[in-house]
């Protein structure tokens, strides 16, 4: 493995200043760095979240900046919380013009001890809202002539691994959601792109999951031999939202430091 890098240098964004964006799982991870990477391009920025404390620490971390970012609570499993959050996002700030996908949990499971309502409740914590949340922003975008969507998908099952059928199966749909929403909302301008993350060095990852043995192993597997960070994800992020991602739509794109498997 290589020396530890110096801390990532975001590129600047102009036209991102001022953009009204909604983040979902915004709270912590990989959501938390998207929120700080938007923040810092000078977005007026909404993010939704279940975990209290950790987000509202996060807006408080970042109440000096040009847009102090704005936390509401909401279940992303409760679409009548969906429509009322985004209901009241464009009545508060006006209607959305980039939309990050980001929410999803990735709790592993064995086939057998899969049941119809543990098959429900995954694919709506990690699928269904990702619809509904462009759903929602959609009719203010077209309005507007434009916006972006970005759709949060995983390297997981383009490498089967274990133990996660039902995230996989969420993440593999979201590409083809990804698409035809491209291509259903591309006449009135609206860019719908995925992001597929790698491994990525979050908190919940590193406590959860991975031992020293299996971080190597990762490593190992990469093209790269360094681990992708949230910020990485959030540097992506960024570029496809702004305007020199403008003739980008409908694809995957991906950000693992080239994992092909182990």
């Amino acid at each position: 493995m290589t020396e530890a890098r110096k801390p990532l240098v975001f590129a600047t964004y102009p036209d991102l200043a001022d953009k009204r964006v909604v983040i979902t799982g915004g709270g912590t991870g990989i959501g938390a760095a998207i929120v700080e990477a938007f923040v810092k391009q000078g977005a007026q920025v909404v993010f939704l979240d279940i975990q209290d404390e950790a987000s509202q620490a996060l807006a408080a971390s970042l109440a000096g900046e040009k847009h102090a970012p704005k936390y509401i609570r909401c279940d992303l499993t409760n679409l009548d919380a969906v429509t009322a959050v985004f209901a009241q996002i464009e009545k508060e700030q006006g209607a959305t013009q980039i939309l990050v996908n980001n929410a999803a949990n990735d709790n592993r499971h064995n086939v057998e001890d899969v049941t119809a309502k543990y098959w429900d409740d995954s694919l709506a914590v990690n699928l269904r809202h990702q619809f509904f949340c462009a759903q929602a922003v959609a009719p203010g975008m077209k309005a507007a002539g434009g916006g972006v969507i970005l759709n949060f998908g995983s390297i997981s099952w383009h490498l089967a691994l274990g133990n996660l059928t039902l995230y996989m199966t969420a993440k593999a749909a979201i590409e083809g959601l990804t698409r035809g929403l491209a291509r259903d909302l591309g006449a009135d301008g609206i860019r719908v792109n995925c992001i597929v993350p790698g491994q990525i060095q979050t908190a919940r990852q590193m406590a959860l999951w991975y031992s020293p043995e299996q971080e190597a192993q990762i490593l190992s597997a990469q093209c790269l031999p360094e681990r992708v960070l949230p910020e990485d994800v959030a540097a992506l992020t960024l570029f496809l939202a702004s305007d020199n991602a403008g003739r980008c739509s409908g694809r995957d794109y991906f950000v693992d430091a080239g994992w092909y498997g182990s």
